[in-house]
């Protein structure tokens, strides 16, 4: 995240939380309100995880007015930015929370996927772990559901902490009518029209053990997450008939 350098002290001070929404790296995170922010019981635990606590979370929310040199405060700001972090992974799986994601999601903040069959699918951040610097954030397509790595270099050196790794989740049950249509379409490999062998075989695995869970589901009365299959199995069936052909042409001329 990008030092922060102001003409004055009262402007450092005032408009902390502002800048920090603002300024360029940021725009995963969601502004957290004040009320949750001066709500001790939000903030439960997080005083041993933060150097300097009661200056950081005073420095968050516009109080801060400790005399102190520039190096400590370079420290108190770097550990207002940790604890802004930790308390973001918490407000945003509330009702409040959720809505301001969903927004950012809506508006394509956190980028689309960049699977060419998933379409644009808006991604969403999630973290791979709930502890602190093991690992940095991703992106999560609720279409492929699969992680992705930001793009931006400033994105992908924030804490996947930050935002946890529940968020996403909640956010589909909170919110079902967001949750895509999971696609059936994957590439084909060919060469000169037909299917390479191997990955024909892996594909056929592959639809059958989609077909298996899509019985499973079923059977407990989930039907409609898949789009449906009819006007993909003549192009298929076709497809099985061209590799059968192939494979006939390979055998005469071993032969």
């Amino acid at each position: 995240m990008e030092d922060f350098n102001s003409e004055t002290d009262s402007d450092y001070t005032s408009y902390w939380r502002d800048w920090f929404i603002s300024s360029k790296g940021n725009e995963y995170f969601c502004e957290i309100d004040e009320d949750y922010l001066t709500d001790r019981f939000n903030l439960t635990g997080l005083n041993t995880d933060v150097q300097y606590y009661q200056y950081a979370l005073d420095f968050v929310t516009d109080v801060f007015d400790l005399d102190c040199d520039e190096d400590m405060r370079e420290q108190i700001e770097k550990s207002a930015r940790h604890l802004y972090g930790l308390v973001h992974a918490r407000y945003i799986t509330t009702i409040r929370g959720l809505a301001k994601m969903l927004d950012k999601y809506k508006k394509g903040d956190f980028g689309k996927c960049p699977r060419v069959m998933c379409q644009s699918q808006p991604l969403l951040p999630t973290g791979m772990s709930d502890i602190p610097q093991v690992q940095s954030v991703k992106l999560y397509c609720g279409k492929c559901e699969d992680l992705y790595n930001p793009k931006s270099s400033r994105h992908a050196n924030i804490d996947g902490a930050y935002f946890g790794t529940s968020f996403q989740n909640i956010l589909y049950q909170v919110y079902p009518a967001l949750l895509p249509e999971k696609s059936i379409e994957r590439y084909q490999p060919r060469v000169f029209g037909f299917k390479v062998h191997a990955a024909a075989a892996l594909e056929r695995w592959q639809t059958r053990m989609r077909e298996e869970m899509q019985d499973r589901l079923k059977g407990i009365g989930i039907d409609k997450l898949f789009k449906e299959e009819n006007e993909l199995e003549d192009e298929m069936d076709e497809d099985d008939e061209d590799l059968a052909r192939l494979d006939g042409m390979g055998d005469d001329v071993l032969g």
